[in-house]
């Protein structure tokens, strides 16, 4: 079977992605400082910022099994999740540092071990969020939009997504498809939405846009196959915004005058996803339409 691992598989998407390509077929491994809550797959404790320990996780184990159907086969494939998921959480040098060596180096044992894709999470915030200091050139916004990190969080994903494009170079046996992920939801997080229908500023640091952490899962899964070589960045968000009010309307409150290119539609995001449906069949499935208490 073809063997996917998955750093960062004991988190927010990892729980959901692991179960999803196992469904699929793969053989998983999931590398994650923290165990998971459920065993779906082996687990494998590694430290990402330690290049020798990479190179070990990201090497075949012998013994490494599935528990449905035996052993693994020799990784092809990773989705590196693992890192600081937001900024502010931490100093900011300490999110910068670790979360650029780690991604360095899994970019790195990758294509040293010949793996043949490395889907990986990068952000929304390369855009410019919080937009304070620059607002949109245009929207929707589109993978074309200057990147302006405005973060030592952002500013990491915007040079690892430059790394992704040196290291494609190199090694152009080695594909590297990086998602630019909006604000992740889980089904907890639909009851509050709400709560920020009167306050729309509170949201509009990125344009009010969110996803669910299914469809990331989903996302993660068609970049695995989809037909795309070298380096390319996809944003992934969901379909709609979190906002009763029509676009229209917020753009002309919040952001006068900035360009408005194409159908925004009512509720449509603002964070285009038309690059991820053109090219990895990326069709965002769930709403909080109906289901925000």
């Amino acid at each position: 079977m073809t063997t996917v691992i998955v750093t960062g598989g004991s988190g927010k998407v990892g729980s959901v992605l692991i179960p999803e390509l196992i469904a699929a077929g793969y053989g998983v491994l999931n590398v994650d400082q923290s165990a998971p809550r459920e065993s779906h797959c082996q687990w494998l404790k590694a430290d990402l910022t330690d290049m020798g320990a990479v190179m070990d996780a990201l090497a075949r184990h012998p013994g490494m099994v599935d528990r449905r159907r035996g052993p693994l086969g020799v990784p092809e494939l990773i989705i590196h999740l693992a890192g600081i998921t937001a900024p502010a959480l931490l100093p900011d040098h300490v999110t910068f540092a670790t979360n650029t060596v780690a991604t360095y180096n899994v970019f790195n044992a990758a294509t040293r071990l010949g793996f043949k894709r490395v889907v990986w999470a990068s952000s929304e915030t390369a855009f410019g969020l919080p937009l304070t200091r620059n607002p949109p050139c245009f929207v929707p916004m589109t993978e074309e939009h200057p990147a302006v990190p405005e973060s030592g969080y952002a500013l990491g994903k915007v040079l690892q997504e430059r790394m992704a494009e040196e290291m494609a170079r190199w090694c152009p046996a080695t594909t590297f498809v990086g998602l630019r992920l909006s604000h992740v939801f889980d089904e907890a997080d639909y009851g509050p939405i709400p709560g920020y229908w009167d306050k729309p500023e509170t949201r509009m640091w990125n344009l009010w846009s969110w996803v669910d952490r299914r469809d990331v899962a989903e996302a993660c899964r068609l970049a695995l196959t989809a037909d795309v070589t070298g380096a390319e960045v996809f944003t992934i968000a969901a379909a709609d915004t979190l906002m009763q009010a029509q676009n229209r309307d917020l753009l002309a409150r919040y952001y006068p005058g900035v360009p408005i290119r194409g159908d925004i539609g009512e509720h449509t995001t603002l964070l285009s996803i038309d690059k991820a449906r053109r090219m990895l069949g990326y069709q965002p499935r769930h709403t909080w339409r109906g289901k925000a208490a």
